[in-house]
């Protein structure tokens, strides 16, 4: 799942941080401006804008009807949009360099990846404490990847899963940049319109991707890859689709899958951003939390909010950036205030014991049990 056209106005840019506006005289000079402080009386505005949106709220039976039909919504907007309305998200690369193995900065690996073995799990008596970067360099033994795999990727050097893929946009790059055969990545979108697209792509091979309909908040949901496999966990613009109140379930779930030395990777729209200042009378279905006119829910987050969720299921902080941006139409004179989050999480080496433990207990039966689950498992929806 991906989000809607609001994404577009974050697709081309230099890493934030780069440019400052230090004369208000000059604000029409570029199109963008980074880090931009609000005053007092923008923030309260602001504030009571989103007091009046919550006071005109949507009657919970509607509140639930959207609930009930996200999948049905999202498959909607991809039925009309297909593949032509989101760019590639090659800027992913600029803001998580772990993405690239080419980088000089992912050449460290994670603890994680120090001795991986075929089944996604770590030798606790090699793991180190507080690794920074991830790697995509191979760590496998070349004679531990021929064996039959009773997953998809079990045999694959390193395991990155986007939650809320849409058509492709970000997975697609990935790929693309990182050549090595022995890296899977998988991804599952609410939509199974978004993976019937993902899945007619050229570039899409079952031996590096493998894709899936799954409503990563629905407790019932199995995924094909196992606790304690995942290298990277990557969330663009997808928590804030989901119910508020399913979103820390997510996040423990998700924290599960990871590596000791795994990371998530997470983007979203933060309080107060444009996107939400806009929405009408009738659109606010909870406290930040609104329905756009397709059908499509989103939630506005702050900063402390995602420090406490993550931090909740025992991941470290890495990287917390409120990117607050003007952009302008310099044509039509107008003033657009962007609300951004950027967050890395990741889960500390010292769990690798404590995780392997409830790995290996999971045994030969249940890994069987896991094979035998379809991968595309249709009757998940998508949020």
């Amino acid at each position: 799942m991906a989000s809607n056209e609001d994404v577009l106005d974050d697709e081309k840019r230099p890493q934030f941080g780069n440019r400052y506006l230090t004369d208000p005289k000059n604000v029409f000079e570029h199109n963008a401006w980074d880090n931009v402080v609000w005053d007092s009386s923008q923030e309260e505005e602001a504030r009571r804008k989103t007091q009046q949106q919550l006071a005109e709220a949507l009657p919970q039976d509607t509140t639930e009807m959207y609930e009930e039909k996200a999948d049905h919504f999202w498959d909607e907007f991809y039925n009309i949009h297909t593949n032509r309305f989101f760019k590639d998200r090659h800027w992913l690369f600029v803001e998580f360099p772990e993405l690239d193995s080419t980088n000089e900065k992912t050449e460290s690996k994670t603890a994680g990846n120090m001795d991986a073995r075929d089944d996604g799990k770590t030798d606790c008596s090699d793991v180190a404490q507080g690794v920074e970067n991830i790697s995509l360099t191979p760590t496998k033994h070349q004679a531990d990847t021929d064996k039959e795999e009773v997953y998809p990727g079990e045999n694959a050097d390193f395991r990155v899963f986007e939650v809320g893929c849409g058509v492709g946009n970000t997975v697609f790059p990935v790929l693309q940049t990182n050549n090595d055969p022995k890296l899977m990545v998988y991804c599952c979108d609410f939509s199974s319109t978004a993976i019937q697209i993902v899945k007619e792509h050229t570039d899409y091979d079952p031996r590096r991707c493998t894709a899936f309909v799954c409503d990563i908040s629905d407790t019932s949901a199995v995924l094909p890859m196992p606790d304690n496999s995942l290298d990277l966990i990557i969330m663009i613009f997808v928590l804030s689709a989901i119910n508020p109140q399913k979103m820390q379930f997510v996040i423990d779930r998700l924290s599960r899958l990871l590596k000791p030395g795994g990371q998530i990777l997470f983007r979203d729209y933060g309080r107060y951003d444009m996107a939400q200042l806009r929405f009408k009378k009738g659109r606010c279905l909870s406290e930040n939390f609104y329905v756009r006119g397709d059908g499509t829910r989103v939630y506005f987050f702050t900063q402390e909010e995602l420090r406490d969720m993550f931090s909740k299921c025992g991941l470290v902080e890495k990287q917390n950036l409120i990117d607050r941006r003007l952009q302008v139409n310099r044509g039509k004179q107008l003033k657009m205030y962007r609300v951004w989050i950027q967050c890395k999480y990741q889960k500390p080496a010292q769990a690798a014991c404590t995780t392997q433990e409830s790995t290996e207990e999971m045994g030969d039966e249940s890994r069987q049990d896991r094979a035998q689950c379809p991968v595309d498992n249709e009757s998940g929806t998508s949020s």
